[in-house]
């Protein structure tokens, strides 16, 4: 297994798998009422089992080159993660999703750990678009579409049942051209 540095403060990137259940399901615990205000991971992952097969639709995504899953670790502790939800090397298009519990926000994780992995896509896997989607509310993921330098596309209404409810999704990309000027402007480069 790898760790990918994020930093100097202990933040590490690193896969997330199925082995890794029952500390996924106690990080998902631990941050369940935070999570779920926006995302569905603690609904899907209730207990043991249903944290397993998550992981595990995970590596089979992984397998099929059809997405990914990645664990943010501070000091060790997984806080919080980033994933390409869907990827379509054929297109050139994936998108990328993000969380974390209440302890590990404000630290730029997530700004760090999506940078890290976009860079990856765009650099090494060839992709065109990268898509962030996101609640309307959620000022703090649209913040990171921000800092990573993506455009706001538009506004899909009604686009999905949460909790009983439609929600409005934000879409959000950055083009490779794009990612390569952003990441140039950073003083850094895909692929470094």
């Amino acid at each position: 297994m790898f760790a990918m540095s994020l930093g100097d403060d202990g933040a590490e990137l690193c896969p997330l798998e199925p082995w890794q259940a029952e500390e996924y399901l106690a990080h998902i615990d631990r941050g369940r009422d935070f999570i779920g205000r926006y995302i569905g991971l603690p609904d899907v992952c209730k207990d043991l089992p249903s944290a397993r097969a998550f992981l595990q639709s995970y590596a089979d995504k992984t397998a099929a080159d059809a997405g990914r899953l990645y664990a943010i670790r501070l000091d060790g502790t997984l806080v919080g993660g980033v994933m390409f939800r869907t990827m379509d090397t054929a297109m050139g298009t994936c998108e990328v999703g993000c969380w974390l519990e209440p302890a590990a926000v404000g630290r730029g994780l997530v700004t760090r750990a999506a940078t890290a992995i976009i860079d990856w896509a765009v650099g090494v896997r060839g992709m065109h678009r990268v898509e962030w989607v996101v609640a309307p509310a959620n000022t703090g993921s649209i913040n990171v579409a921000k800092r990573l330098g993506m455009t706001r596309d538009g506004v899909l209404r009604g686009a999905y049942v949460y909790r009983g409810e439609r929600q409005d999704s934000e879409v959000w990309s950055v083009l490779a051209p794009e990612w390569r000027a952003h990441r140039a402007a950073a003083g850094a480069l895909p692929g470094s």
